[in-house]
């Protein structure tokens, strides 16, 4: 070290060891500071620095400050309290004022001021860990300061990366409303807020604990308006910035790095929903209130200010993604088993609810597309992949065209390629859609055989299909339910014969499976539905239902079912053990025997019941007899408690039906909420409803003596009056075409194959036998139910009414408006309002659909009733109208409790849409429909008395149908065509007095047919008023018969040929018809009037010949009836009084009648001294001779065949 080193060295010390004052050493380092250009910005660097460094800035400006003055000071304005009472401007000055002291930019300051102020707003409540919103007070104190804070921005005096920066270091108390309000009042975005922190993690961790807070916070804050404004903003930042499309985003990182952020956050938070649904959340819970709203933000409101991008449509898509490919760990075995536990009714309603809200986004057929692009390249979860299948069908009634088109391209490609995923796929989807009931898909019994019960099936193309066939339905065995493989046997794929062991082996393994699962294709039901996918019904359960089928179908026909006699005979262990008992069970045995009973006694007869167990049964009925006062009671007491178990799920149900259906647009929570109905259905009826198609089985069920269990009537009876009163309220605030699609889902849910037997029942009670006594609710509810059962009439099956059943029943539609009868005044006017009610709701409901779909939710037969009874009731509307009022449908005036309802038929009688529905073909009131209706009155309580009716009869008859064209169901003023058609008629009405219109009181004549009378005495007039017409003049040509014997001779050519029992017994039943017909007309209706100008006998021929072919077998012994021997001679006598030579023309008669119908003669005979002082009084009292002289030969005859 050098000596002058040493000495400064020294020097130091020494200086050291004094010691000095503070401005000594000020003054010394200011000796020592030597200025440079770069100083002052060195500076000015060092302070900023310090400032941010610094965490207590009130401390730091006091130490600067020194004492408070009388000029505004810095930490004032740090107090939020200050931003309230202070100017912006004057805030502003002073921040300016201040940085200038510090020597820092006044942006830096400032946002550092505004940083710190939020933080004291968010703590000044308390703890904010467990809150995202703010007091209503923070909320004021925070609104001034953003306005002071948008003040600074607008004068440059304000950092917003500097405030971000501030505030991501005091993100654990930092509110997220704080940073929404940042936001909105374009302070700082959330874009720029969270792309100013460095660490993704901790920004997605914030972002999903305060979204979640926010969810949970959302029902119970008092502002749930503001939580969903920043819901609805967050969740439309994250979708708009996380799915544009790739030529939208900058090449920056910024912009990548934040659409990366957005989409891990919306990821995060969905997958926490479904392993919350997974878990089994309860409702309530905060977890199931997060899950609740974060499935809120996906409804269609939240993205209406995104319209015009694609952006929504890709996150839902995504989503939709995702949600079927989470944690994929069920295997397809898992999914063959339990995917019955998946249906949308079981299906948790927050998941159902989010496929419902994915769907809106897009169509049909992109869904089904993504269904099928997502399950051939990925793995998924099938429980989420089928209960999606199932609202799918559910609530798009488009898209269940387009599910069974993709199952039928799976197929294709499966036996194309030997595809077992495309097959298996097949199979789950077609399973799974046919769990949803018959209204959305077909059963799976029915596809089975469509798809390979014919040749045209894929799989007949080889023998290499065949066994990829059988080895997939072979490996599906040992965990499918049992109601499938009885499908697959009992409805096997078609095999060639030289491939038959493939199926042999099949049915065998099957077999195999269901004796291990004890269930028995023996013990199957006569007529258990196949093609329900529940659990397998109890032998004992199935039997009963059985029976009730046997009974009725006994009713129908008088014979016992072929399903039963086959029984008896390859199935006997299930019809000995299981169906005879419950067939047999003992009751109070009523006096007159009822259809059961007379079963019963037929299958005895046919020696189809063992006399042991039959003579038990017999035994336990008389003790059941002598039990009766006191076991009746208690019974009816068991089943009310047992009924009313399951009907409250069911009317719970009902009652969520009627809150959804208040907003007519959301088609797929109606959807929803009808499926959940039908699934309450399947308890309340005390099994599985079976979903089943219906369209080739007929509805068995009697008219006359309709009768239901007390559960079913109890349940028939919630539903009917659900539907009354949710159309009432549904009309009390929109007309029928706006108020959506819950009545025709309802009804629709209402055509299964065990409830349709059941509602129809009910409908029959109602409408037909208590019809006068409903009130006006219900007449309006059922007529709207009628009217969507009619929509739904091609997937219905058909109801056989008559005695013994038609080949062919009738429709839905059709049979509900045959239980509308005009008998009495009562019935009638019951007619005219429920008529009124489905013709109103049908033009209101349909008015702006084609003309083909409103005819086809019409049944003609009730428009023409309608036709029938307002030209009946009303003269007024006999009269031609005047031009068709434009007015619309009266529906709205009937929904008031003041309703006029003859007011109302009137309005409804001259509206132009009616008017214009009438000149369809179909909806004609012919002439012959009139006189069906009007055959059905009763006189004696006709609301039309006796003189009231006749100038009915004779408008209808001579002013209305007469002139009426024929093409329009008229006359073309034929009197002899009315007459035939009257006569046509009335025959029909005889042949169907026996069915169950009139089978209590009627029989082989006249009597016992309420109306006949007035319309035959119409026949009676009209037949003479052809006869008073001019006597036919001479002719070459042969004369033609009375119109009458052509009416006869054409329906007898048109009877079935044959002499087996019942085609005699029909043939019978005609000619007594005949014969009651012909004596009420004149008797020149059997002996026709001489020709004019000749002594000609009169035309017998057709009389003669109808005489010799069928009457002859109805004789009395030898000979026709009494009655119809007088008729036959009072015909001769008042031919004989037309004529110039009355003696020649009787002669002429009485000898054609030994050649061509000895009969006759044979029969005068025999009544001749009934018949000779009839015919000598009239013959002197008109003509003054003596008999003619083949009446004397008869007479002399008689006498020789007298003597001893």
């Amino acid at each position: 070290m050098s000596d002058s080193q040493v000495e400064g060295a020294a020097s130091t010390s020494g200086l050291g060891s004094r010691k000095r004052r503070w401005t000594e050493l000020l003054a010394g380092r200011v000796k020592r500071q030597m200025y440079s250009p770069g100083t002052e910005q060195k500076l000015q660097e060092s302070a900023v620095h310090l400032l941010r460094r610094h965490l207590n800035l009130n401390d730091l400006l006091l130490e600067v400050e020194g004492a408070p003055r009388k000029t505004l000071c810095l930490n004032q304005l740090i107090d939020p309290e200050a931003c309230t009472n202070l100017s912006s401007s004057l805030i502003g000055s002073a921040l300016r004022d201040q940085a200038s002291r510090l020597g820092v930019p006044v942006a830096v300051l400032s946002s550092r001021m505004v940083a710190s102020s939020i933080t004291q707003i968010c703590v000044s409540d308390g703890e904010p860990s467990h809150r995202v919103l703010l007091s209503a007070e923070q909320r004021k104190k925070l609104s001034s300061l953003l306005e002071v804070a948008r003040y600074l921005l607008a004068h440059s005096m304000f950092s917003r990366f500097s405030l971000c920066q501030q505030l991501w270091e005091v993100q654990g108390s930092l509110l997220l409303e704080v940073v929404w309000q940042l936001h909105i009042q374009n302070v700082v975005s959330f874009q720029e807020l969270l792309e100013s922190h460095a660490d993704t993690q901790a920004t997605v961790a914030w972002l999903f604990r305060n979204l979640c807070l926010l969810c949970e916070e959302m029902e119970a804050s008092l502002y749930s308006d503001i939580a969903s404004a920043m819901l609805s903003d967050l969740v439309q930042m994250f979708v708009l910035r996380g799915f544009q499309k790739n030529s939208d985003l900058r090449r920056n990182a910024e912009p990548e790095q934040m659409g990366q952020l957005a989409c891990v956050v919306l990821q995060r938070m969905l997958i926490f929903a479904l392993e919350a649904l997974a878990a089994g959340m309860q409702d309530g819970s905060p977890q199931h209130k997060v899950v609740k709203c974060w499935f809120g933000v996906f409804c269609g409101r939240t993205y209406d200010r995104m319209i015009s991008t694609d952006s929504p449509k890709r996150f839902f898509s995504h989503t939709l993604t995702q949600v079927l490919t989470h944690k994929p760990v069920l295997r397809v075995s898992d999914a063959v088993q339990m995917q019955k536990e998946w249906s949308f009714a079981k299906t948790h309603p927050l998941l159902t609810g989010l496929y419902r809200r994915l769907f809106t986004m897009l169509s049909p057929e992109e869904l089904v597309g993504h269904l099928q692009e997502v399950l051939e390249t990925h793995e998924v979860n099938w429980r989420h992949v089928l209960s999606c299948v199932s609202t799918l069908v559910i609530c798009l009634p488009e898209a269940q065209q387009l599910v069974k088109d993709w199952v039928a391209r799976l197929l294709a490609r499966a036996f194309e390629n030997c595809d077992l995923d495309s097959m298996v796929t097949a199979f789950l989807v077609v399973r799974q859609a046919a769990l949803e009931g018959p209204s959305v898909f077909p059963s799976y019994a029915d596809w089975f055989q469509a798809s390979f019960g014919s040749s045209r099936g894929s799989h007949c193309c080889s023998k290499k299909t065949l066994v990829f066939l059988f080895k997939f339905l072979s490996d599906l065995v040992p965990f499918e339910a049992p109601r499938y493989m009885q499908a697959h046997i009992l409805h096997p794929p078609l095999v060639p014969s030289k491939y038959r062991s493939l199926l042999t082996d099949y049915v065998t393994l099957a077999k195999t499976r269901l004796a291990d699962l004890k269930v028995s294709l023996e013990n199957m039901g006569l007529y258990e539905d196949l093609s329900s996918a529940r659990d397998v019904t109890e032998p004992h359960s199935q039997a009963h239902q059985d029976v009730e089928k046997a009974i009725a179908v006994f009713e129908h026909t008088g014979r016992i079912p072929s399903a039963v006699m086959e029984a008896s005979i390859f199935r006997r262990p299930y019809y000995t053990a299981h169906f005879l008992p419950a067939l047999l069970t003992p009751r109070v045995l009523p006096k007159t025997p009822d259809p059961r009973a007379a079963l019963i006694e037929s299958l005895r007869r046919a020696d189809k019941i063992p006399l042991s167990l039959y003579s038990a049964y017999c035994q336990a009925c008389s003790t059941a007899e002598e039990k009766k006062p006191e076991s009746a009671a208690p019974g009816t007491k068991v089943e009310a408690v047992c009924a009313e178990g399951p009907l409250g799920p069911l009317a719970a149900a009902l009652r969520e039906l009627r809150a959804a259906m208040t907003d007519p647009t959301q088609y797929d929570v109606v959807a929803a909420r009808v499926a959940v109905v039908s699934e309450r259905l399947d308890a309340a009826l005390g099994r599985a409803e079976e979903d089943g198609s219906s369209g080739g089985s007929q509805v068995q069920l009697s008219v006359l003596t309709p009768g239901l269990e007390q559960q079913e009537r109890e349940v028939a009876d919630l539903l009917l009056t659900c539907f009354c009163q949710n159309l009432i309220v549904a009309s009390g605030f929109a007309s029928p075409d706006r108020q959506g699609p819950w009545a025709s889902r309802l009804a629709t849910a209402m055509c299964g194959r065990r409830l349709l037997p059941v509602v129809l029942t009910r409908l029959c009670q109602l409408l037909r036998h208590q019809g006068p006594s409903l009130s006006a609710s219900h007449v309006l509810g059922l007529a709207a139910l009628v009217v969507h059962l009619a929509q739904s009439r091609s997937v219905l099956p058909e109801v056989p009414v008559g005695l013994p059943a038609p080949a062919e029943g009738l429709s839905v539609a059709e049979f509900l408006s045959s239980l509308l009868t005009f008998r009495t005044s009562e019935t009638s006017l019951f007619c005219l309002k429920f008529c009124t009610a489905v013709i109103s709701y049908s033009l209101c409901k349909y008015s702006s659909l084609s003309r083909d779909t409103l005819c086809g939710c019409l049944s003609p037969a009730l428009v023409k009733k309608f036709q029938f009874i307002i030209l009946r009731l009303f003269p007024e509307a006999r009269d031609p109208l005047c031009p068709e009022d434009t007015a619309d449908p009266p529906w709205r005036p009937l929904c008031r409790p003041s309703a006029d309802w003859q007011q109302a038929a009137l309005c409804l009688w001259k509206q132009r849409t009616f008017r214009e529905l009438l000149k369809e073909k179909e909806f004609h009131l012919t002439y012959r429909d009139w006189l069906r209706l009007e055959l059905e009155i009763q006189p004696e309580v006709d609301c039309l008395s006796d003189t009231e009716r006749w100038d009915f009869q004779q408008w209808a008859l001579h002013e209305y149908f007469l002139p009426k064209p024929s093409a329009a169901g008229g006359c073309d003023g034929d009197l002899q065509v009315a007459c035939a058609v009257l006569v046509d008629v009335l025959i029909d009405f005889r042949q169907s007095s026996r069915s169950y219109n009139y089978s209590e009181n009627s029989d082989l004549v006249l009597s016992g047919c309420p109306g006949n009378r007035d319309i035959f005495s119409r026949l009676q007039e009209m037949a003479a008023g052809l006869e008073q017409g001019p006597a036919a003049p001479r002719s070459c040509s042969p004369p033609q018969g009375h119109f009458l014997f052509g009416v006869f001779r054409r329906r007898l050519q048109a009877l079935a040929s044959g002499w087996d029992v019942a085609a005699r017994l029909q043939r019978q039943r005609e000619l007594l018809v005949y014969k009651w017909i012909l004596l009420g007309l004149p008797p020149s209706v059997v002996v026709g009037r001489p020709q004019a100008g000749r002594p000609a006998a009169p035309d017998c021929t057709e009389f003669f010949h109808l005489v010799n072919s069928e009457l002859r077998n109805f004789s009395h012994g030898s000979a026709l009836t009494h009655d119809l021997t007088v008729h036959f001679f009072r015909g001769l006598l008042n031919a004989c009084s037309q004529s110039g030579d009355p003696s020649l023309t009787a002669d002429l008669v009485l000898t054609a009648c030994q050649t061509e119908c000895p009969l006759v003669l044979t029969s005068a005979l025999l009544w001749w001294p009934r018949l000779e002082p009839e015919l000598r009084s009239r013959w002197r009292r008109c003509l003054q001779g003596p008999l003619p002289q083949e009446l004397q030969r008869l007479w002399e005859a008689q006498r020789f065949g007298r003597r001893p």
